[in-house]
């Protein structure tokens, strides 16, 4: 019976994936349409929740406004000791299904639970309300979209040491990631959702419960169509891997100039990103558009858009031809650009849109090809060390991503009670929603202004960031170091 039930589960949590080399069926199951999931319940939280909290709850002017600027900061300290302590657990793991790829199981059942919770706040006590939004906002970013996001971070990586196949599956997870905010989070919920949900408290409740149903089944999916053949290349020599400590791990890393200059990437990367993210809707309804109006957000993300669609097809040729580096730098160029054109046309359409085009088109090398760069770092730290450093570096660059959402919410939120945001009220049938030019101001330099500033310093990042120089010797050696040891044995 035993032995049955052992046989149960090694066909029930075993990849479908058997060949040494990526296959079209991983690459469109395991890193295009699995990753959707979690990139779905994450998109929609990000912009959505806080809206929520705003013009549905009403939480504004709660505590004279800082309570929607404290919690979510107190509340990335949790994330931050949740993203190592699940990043040291992956390091940790040893499976025959990898290291990383496990956890995706349980993040697919947590997410589906928690974003479910983040919505049905009760409102009958006060007390209870608030308790509810601190405890179902950490279970969904800090707890269950943090394994998720370690989880998959680690996907390319360990994926594949060719660095042909790893650029193409880097395209792929980052489209799912892009179609899952520009189609679904960019042009569907604020064209038909949005108006028809408005400020009813219960259809956001159906709605948000079917958004996070979905990542179950699409985070098993991709459980199924990935394999690490990173992590089985010891499993295969017959060569213990070997056990680091987070503290080795940590010194390692922390002597490397490469990996310094990557986690201040993503640092100043995210700290526009991220308060843009929490911005867009607030502009699209006040600055630029009307409340609701089921266009303007739609436009600036489907129409500014537009090249990263282009990108899935550019950006891989691009960035074997140049180097990857060399494509994102480039690309800041036109980013920088775009976002200044957006800023000059805050309050036109017309303008905005053709700054939203400029900028997007300079981010499809970072979007599409940042998970094969920092692949590429950690074969760098491996060919140094002599042991992958996995672990720590997600863990990291996940905690710098996690908090500066954090960070970008609290500030906006603060900046929102600041300048008086008023929540839209009805008025004899009429849904009024109008802001001062002082909230208006604060939701512009939010959305586009910031992220002139970040695009300068990274363009300045990035002229140091030589890690694809030598790469391909390096990965000889580190393959010629397993094979000697193999010998040994």
């Amino acid at each position: 019976m035993k032995e049955n039930q052992s046989g149960i589960k090694s066909v029930l949590f075993r990849s479908f994936v058997k060949s040494d080399n990526v296959e079209m069926k991983e690459k469109i199951f395991g890193y295009f349409i699995g990753p959707s999931g979690g990139f779905l319940f994450n998109a929609v939280l990000v912009a959505y929740l806080n809206i929520y909290y705003t013009d549905v709850l009403g939480l504004t002017n709660v505590a004279g406004g800082m309570f929607l600027f404290a919690f979510p900061l107190i509340s990335k300290i949790l994330d931050v000791i949740i993203n190592f302590a699940f990043g040291i657990l992956i390091d940790k793991t040893r499976t025959s299904q990898g290291k990383a790829r496990p956890y995706l199981i349980l993040s697919g059942f947590l997410m589906s639970i928690s974003g479910i919770l983040a919505f049905a706040v009760p409102e009958n006590n006060e007390l209870l309300k608030l308790i509810w939004v601190v405890v179902s906002f950490n279970l969904c970013f800090a707890v269950s979209f943090s394994i998720f996001n370690l989880s998959n971070s680690l996907m390319v990586p360990l994926s594949t040491r060719n660095p042909s196949e790893r650029g193409p599956l880097s395209v792929l997870n980052n489209m799912a990631s892009m179609g899952m905010q520009g189609l679904v989070v960019g042009a569907i919920f604020p064209t038909f959702i949005m108006p028809m949900i408005g400020v009813d408290k219960g259809a956001w409740i159906t709605t948000m419960a079917i958004v996070s149903f979905l990542a179950l089944p699409l985070t098993l999916l991709q459980f199924y169509f990935t394999k690490e053949r990173v992590t089985e290349e010891n499993m295969k020599l017959g060569i213990a891997e070997k056990k680091v400590s987070v503290s080795m791990q940590f010194k390692e890393v922390v002597k490397d100039k490469i990996w310094w200059l990557v986690m201040a990437y993503f640092f100043v990367f995210f700290a526009g990103a991220q308060l843009r993210n929490a911005s867009l809707l607030y502009f699209s309804n006040y600055v630029v558009g009307s409340y609701n109006d089921g266009i303007t957000p739609t436009l600036i993300n489907i129409l500014g858009g537009i090249p990263m669609a282009l990108g899935m097809f550019i950006a891989w040729p691009l960035g074997k031809k140049i180097g990857k580096r060399n494509a994102i730098l480039i690309g800041f160029v036109f980013y920088a650009l775009g976002s200044v054109i957006t800023l000059a046309f805050a309050d036109d359409i017309t303008g905005v849109l053709v700054g939203q085009f400029i900028k997007n088109f300079g981010s499809i090398p970072c979007t599409y090809l940042l998970s094969a760069l920092l692949a590429d770092v950690l074969d760098h730290i491996e060919w140094k060390s002599g042991f992958r450093c996995d672990g720590i570096t997600i863990s990291v660059t996940s905690s710098i991503m996690t908090v500066m959402s954090g960070v970008a919410l609290a500030v906006f939120n603060l900046l929102l009670s600041k300048t008086g945001y008023v929540k839209p009220y009805m008025d004899n049938g009429v849904l009024i929603a109008n802001q001062t030019e002082s909230v208006k101001n604060a939701i512009t330099f939010s959305f586009v202004g910031i992220e002139i500033i970040t695009s300068i310093i990274i363009i300045a990042i990035l002229l140091f960031l030589n890690v694809e120089k030598g790469l391909e010797e390096k990965q000889t050696e580190i393959h010629d170091r397993k094979q000697a040891e193999m010998i040994k044995k």
